[in-house]
């Protein structure tokens, strides 16, 4: 199939975070109306409120880009806010673009929705098979309803709607807080900071063992705007780079992006989370997409944007 986004209406919700800007800039790209709104103008958790909004814009086009996220310390930290707040944000926005006869909507979820042990790569059908790791199950669960109700509306209303599981993802515009960030913003963050003190270590949180695979928010930007022009079937469809890299080889190498002579001190104290985590992206391959952005050069542009944020901050 091919959809044609020339001249339509799109509303990217969470537009100004890391996934929605790259999705922005994408469609930059397009010759499409983009709608945006910010929190201060509408809670995406109000569904009434959501619900006129879109009844005024009458977007042609949603991109679910919008969800309260975290690394382990934040999904362990506050449970409820990751389950409650997600659940009540995306039922309102589906509910909402259902209402308002939206023609293509992409739902985004997260490769956190598959079992703990999944079979790696982890193809799409592995949902549902086996327990979910528990450090990130209050997120995990919210978006696998997310996932089912999209389905749902396709089934019950004949809906030409879609889902897509991202990978672990980086990029302009990431949380870089000290805790509540997930591991390569983290990493990049402490060894900036370690440079700057002039430490001779750096912790990294657990084993250094785990395995995961990582891509840039434009990659996964471009993949969505492939997607929304080129996939139509119900299954939701996994979007990785097939870089698989550990913890340990992910420290080196921001370590050498940042610069700086620092030891690694791994606190196994800290959980590893899930032992390994690698997209099966064939379905998408076969679809005629690839990533473009390799790992390190990904690391060296998102550390440069992280040098001139500080500055700006500092000023």
């Amino acid at each position: 199939m091919h959809y044609a986004l020339k001249g339509k209406r799109v509303f990217v919700a969470g537009h100004r975070g890391m996934v929605g800007s790259a999705v922005c800039r994408r469609l930059e790209r397009e010759d499409v109306e983009l709608v945006t709104t910010t929190r201060a103008e509408l809670d995406l958790r109000d569904a009434g409120a959501v619900a006129a909004w879109m009844a005024d814009r009458r977007p042609d086009v949603v991109v679910m880009a919008a969800a309260k996220v975290g690394g382990i310390h934040a999904n362990n930290t506050y449970p409820v806010d990751f389950l409650q707040d997600n659940l009540m944000i995306q039922n309102a926005v589906i509910q909402g673009a259902h209402l308002a006869d939206v023609e293509r909507f992409l739902f985004l979820g997260s490769s956190c929705i598959y079992p703990k042990l999944a079979p790696q790569p982890i193809p799409e059908d592995a949902l549902l098979t086996g327990p979910l790791e528990p450090t990130n199950e209050p997120y995990a669960i919210a978006k696998i309803a997310g996932i089912k109700l999209v389905e749902a509306y396709r089934r019950q209303y004949g809906r030409d709607w879609i889902s897509a599981m991202p990978t672990n993802l980086y990029g302009p515009g990431d949380n870089y807080h000290p805790e509540n960030s997930h591991v390569l913003p983290a990493l990049l963050r402490r060894f900036h900071e370690a440079k700057l003190r002039g430490d001779r270590e750096v912790v990294v949180w657990g084993s250094g063992k785990p395995l995961r695979e990582f891509m840039h928010a434009d990659d996964l930007a471009d993949a969505l705007v492939f997607l929304l022009q080129h996939y139509t079937d119900a299954p939701h469809i996994n979007i990785g780079s097939g870089q698989e890299v550990s913890i340990r080889d992910l420290a080196e190498i921001i370590r050498d992006v940042v610069g700086g002579d620092v030891a690694l001190r791994f606190d196994t104290s800290k959980p590893d989370g899930t032992p390994r985590k690698l997209m099966d992206s064939g379905r998408l391959e076969a679809l005629g997409w690839s990533p473009q952005i390799g790992l390190r050069e990904g690391v060296a542009q998102v550390y440069e944007e992280f040098k001139t944020a500080e500055a700006l901050a500092a000023r």
